[in-house]
């Protein structure tokens, strides 16, 4: 399967499940039954597992995994630069890229939520690999922490991050060299740009 269908497919999975959810999943599996691959087998296993859930406990499962954690975080910029001032610059920089490239993402989400990134590379292959390749220890860090939630998601993250060039870090605590030792708490002149879910109350925890 071409890399363009899995990142579009896992950004599909990846975004909130409302009222569309149950025709995206569809949606998302007839385009990969005809496929096969390891990459498709992760995104199927992950509808199988999902198919049939409840739209309400859906979305409850959804905020408790992605909204209410540090370590699950989808904003990925979060990952390498935290509470900083410099998360704002690296939030820029993604803006102007999109815009450079024509591709004018929702207004009410921030640029470094994954399924806009995924998205962005599905559509744009020429700057968007390269870009989810750089924010690959963010990606590795997602992915380890939804194995240790076990997390269905990590199925989709895998698949994402198999799909991409270059070395994989082999641990999370080398992910985590990559990405930064531990950014600063400092939220001074970053309130715009700190991650808000728009699915309810952002409550997160060290879990």
């Amino acid at each position: 399967m071409s890399r363009p269908v899995v990142l579009q497919a896992a950004s599909l999975l990846l975004g909130y499940p409302d009222q569309d959810w149950p025709g995206r999943l569809s949606t998302v599996r007839a385009a990969l039954e005809s496929s096969s691959g390891d990459r498709t087998g992760l995104l199927l296993r992950f509808c199988a597992r999902v198919e049939g859930t409840d739209p309400l406990a859906l979305a409850a499962r959804y905020v408790a995994t992605f909204d209410r954690s540090r370590r699950r975080c989808l904003y990925l910029t979060y990952y390498t630069d935290g509470d900083t001032r410099r998360r704002g610059t690296a939030l820029a920089r993604l803006k102007a890229l999109y815009r450079e490239h024509g591709w004018q993402p929702a207004e009410d989400e921030l640029p470094d939520f994954l399924p806009l990134l995924l998205e962005f590379a599905a559509r744009v292959p020429e700057a968007g690999t390269p870009l989810l390749t750089g924010h690959r220890p963010a990606l590795e860090l997602l992915r380890f922490a939804l194995a240790a939630y076990r997390s269905p998601y990590e199925d989709v993250v895998e698949a994402v991050c198999r799909a991409l060039p270059g070395p994989r870090p082999p641990s999370r605590e080398a992910a985590l060299r990559l990405a930064r030792t531990g950014p600063p708490a400092e939220t001074v002149g970053l309130l715009p740009y700190l991650p808000r879910s728009p699915h309810g109350p952002h409550q997160e925890t060290s879990r």
